[in-house]
């Protein structure tokens, strides 16, 4: 191999999990721990970001809703640079690299330059909630169905299968809604979800410092969010729900793990 030659590894796009180290994959943890250039989502925690050998660049792309962040242009440009030097380029991101993680456009946008990507995949947000709260996604008789949606478009307008939502059969699982939380309960019940079906809303999902509220569609309409819009939250909406303990139809049942 001439002198000048590289190696070209493929660029890692890794899922990180929701947030507790002890979630991510071995071969997530793996990925990280050969990491010599590692572009990594802001909500990415320190005691995983730990995982990355000293030695190792750390670029922060941000990628957290309502504040700034890294173009996706420029993220794309820096993995194909940093790849083109032959570095072993792992892209972190929050979550299941596969769900709302842009992961086609940035394997696209490798391959454009010739560069390979692999895919990682991680525990999505909806999966950590429902398990640290004890919630069924799916219920025999009750829930067929899991229907994973952002509430908003990239040009940050609100926006639903709104038909589709109104499956009494679905468990609905609503990503970056929080803001618009009770906008998206009213528009839920106007489609026909019945006013009285669970609601769960959880922020910090898989933290020591996760928060659960159990409601109805009808009490989240009437703006009883209780101020989980200044944290990462996760809507779960479904009949599912409500065959947990921890679910009640009241606000009694908002609590913070580890308080007790």
């Amino acid at each position: 191999m001439p002198p000048e030659a590289k190696t070209l590894y493929p660029v890692q796009l890794v899922g990180a999990g929701p947030g507790a180290a002890d979630l991510l994959t071995l071969r997530a943890a793996r990925a990280i721990e050969g990491a010599q250039a590692l572009l990594y989502d802001a909500l990415v925690g320190d005691d995983i970001l730990a995982l990355a050998p000293p030695a190792c660049l750390k670029i922060q792309t941000g990628k957290r809703a309502g504040r700034p962040s890294m173009r996706q242009e420029t993220i794309n440009r820096l993995m194909i640079r940093l790849a083109r030097r032959g570095l072993r380029v792992v892209r972190l991101k929050g979550g299941d690299p596969s769900i709302f993680g842009r992961v086609g456009e940035e394997a696209q946008a490798l391959r454009r330059h010739g560069l390979a990507a692999e895919i990682v995949p991680g525990v999505t947000a909806a999966c950590a909630a429902a398990a640290q709260f004890g919630l069924p996604l799916t219920h025999r008789g009750v829930a067929r169905r899991v229907v994973m949606a952002t509430a908003t478009t990239q040009d940050g307008e609100l926006t639903m299968d709104w038909a589709a939502a109104a499956d009494a059969e679905a468990t609905l699982a609503i990503y970056m809604g929080a803001r618009a939380a009770p906008v998206i309960a009213c528009r839920l019940i106007a489609a026909g979800r019945s006013a009285h079906t669970p609601v769960a809303l959880v922020s910090n999902a898989s933290a020591p410092n996760a928060q659960f509220q159990g409601m109805t569609l009808a009490a989240l309409a009437a703006d009883h969010c209780l101020g989980l819009a200044s944290a990462p939250a996760l809507i779960l909406v479904g009949e599912a729900l409500a065959a947990s303990e921890a679910w009640s139809p009241s606000a009694e049942t908002e609590r913070l793990v580890g308080a007790a």
